[in-house]
């Protein structure tokens, strides 16, 4: 990302009916849909980018946290579950993202384990999410 801005180029490249071509920031990937759903599986499905996307962010949020404070984080591994459930009150099924993280660093206190954990809620990724993103189609 420069400048604020981050732009994500995809082109479908043949390889199945969904497969494509993703280049960001100078990296490139791919993307398909599974068998099951027509797909060739030649990549992650854009709800496996998204869940990973949620993961990587909120891992770097906790290591940048312990950094700023000098806290003695050895790593941080971070697992993320995406599914759609039925949410009382809501007609429709909802996105229901579950993070579950470890922190590794045998001489991290309580309290900064406890700081962490609320420090990765904050991840921009997360924020995005619970907020109200506007896309605009041109």
């Amino acid at each position: 990302m420069t400048d604020g801005i981050t732009q994500a180029t995809i082109a479908e490249n043949g390889a199945s009916p969904y497969a494509v071509s993703i280049t960001v920031s100078g990296h490139a990937l791919s993307g398909d849909e599974p068998i099951s759903f027509g797909g060739g599986d030649t990549g992650p499905a854009p709800y496996d980018l998204l869940t990973a996307s949620l993961g990587e962010c909120t891992a770097m949020t906790v290591r940048w946290y312990a950094k700023q404070q000098n806290w003695p984080l050895d790593k941080v591994d971070v697992v993320i579950t995406h599914r759609k459930e039925c949410v009382e009150g809501s007609p429709k099924k909802t996105d229901v993202f579950e993070k579950s993280i470890t922190l590794h660093g045998s001489a991290l206190s309580d309290e900064q384990r406890r700081k962490l954990i609320e420090v990765s809620a904050k991840c921009p990724i997360q924020r995005t999410l619970e907020g109200a993103p506007v896309i605009k189609t041109v």
